[in-house]
């Protein structure tokens, strides 16, 4: 443990302690010597201000002056190696799924990461580039939209765009309350409150045109109608669940798909063969049965029998493909 990491630690003992704190405990907790521990007490003391006293009558004990422990607070940011590369993971991984759009606004804040870890490493370059994070199937997102989005949803003001939707290829006007922005899949959507058509609705950012802050607040829907609407059936695209699906996987694909989490609410169990039955609810079907589809030959959709039979007909389709002649 260096240094910087004694004077959190030696702050966060004495912070926590309902009872003067023994010099031995101290010592042992940051694994150093008796002189290194003198030493980084005097500092936290002395260059940091802390209110360190010894304890009623005990100079082998010492403690944070109790009408003074609450206020104080080491100045700045201090934080361990282990929650610095944290970040520096997080940060990396802002910065390659998405370039551009939220990367620049972080780098001050990842350089004084990447300085803080130098420090912590006695000088030396960190090989930051082995932290890789592999974006699948991002579309491109125009980043000044972006901004007008998220400042609209963090203002709580009405937003104002076009918007192509991708099913219809249809350009409609929206105007709508701005909810919450959600990152799924590599994408980012919209959840807003439609004035038009007076219903909640989920919008691509990438479909997204000519956005505009209005002045008109925004108007707040409760958390729990968000959730019940958004979140209660599978895929990005939810609304209230219209039925169940329930899906088996062949021994093999079991191995992979008993460790994904494909819903909040899925029901999963192992067969006495060896496959994997998997339940969730879902609204949309077409975005479950891609899912699905991935695993080619190694899932089945068992129930219900109208989605069962959408299935057979996207594989009859996808076979037509290959049989007719090029």
């Amino acid at each position: 443990m260096d240094r910087y990491e004694r004077i959190l630690t030696l702050h966060r003992l004495l912070k926590t302690a309902r009872y003067p704190v023994t010099l031995q405990h101290l010592k042992d907790e940051l694994g150093c010597s008796r002189a290194t521990l003198y030493r980084d007490i005097a500092f936290l003391r002395d260059a940091l201000g802390a209110p360190i006293e010894s304890g009623e009558g005990d100079e082998t004990s010492i403690r944070y002056a109790a009408e003074e422990a609450e206020r104080f607070e080491l100045p700045g940011l201090w934080l361990t190696s282990e929650e610095l590369a944290a970040l520096l993971a997080l940060n990396e991984l802002l910065g390659r799924s998405d370039p551009g759009v939220l990367a620049g606004a972080l780098a001050p804040f990842r350089a004084r990461i990447e300085r803080l870890l130098s420090d912590h490493a006695s000088g030396r370059a960190l090989p930051i580039e082995r932290i890789r994070v592999i974006a699948s199937s991002a579309r491109k997102l125009d980043q000044a939209a972006f901004r007008v989005v998220a400042s609209s949803l963090l203002n709580r003001q009405r937003l104002k765009f076009r918007y192509r939707a991708r099913s219809t290829d249809a350009l409609t006007e929206r105007v709508v309350s701005p909810q919450r922005l959600a990152h799924y899949r590599d994408n980012w959507y919209l959840d807003g409150w439609d004035h038009a058509r007076d219903a909640l609705r989920s919008f691509a950012l990438d479909r997204i045109r000519d956005p505009e802050m209005l002045d008109e607040s925004a108007l707040d829907r409760d958390a729990s109608e968000l959730d019940a609407h958004l979140a209660s059936s599978y895929g990005i695209f939810s609304g209230q669940p219209k039925a169940w699906a329930t899906l088996r996987f062949s021994s093999h694909a079991s191995r992979w798909v008993a460790d994904e989490r494909w819903h909040s609410q899925q029901q999963g169990q192992w067969l006495p063969d060896g496959r994997y039955e998997l339940r969730v609810p879902y609204s949309n079907s077409r975005e479950l049965l891609m899912d699905v589809l991935k695993y080619g030959p190694d899932a089945e959709v068992v129930s219900p029998v109208p989605l069962r039979e959408e299935m057979k007909i996207m594989l009859q389709l996808a076979l037509g493909a290959y049989q007719e002649p090029r």
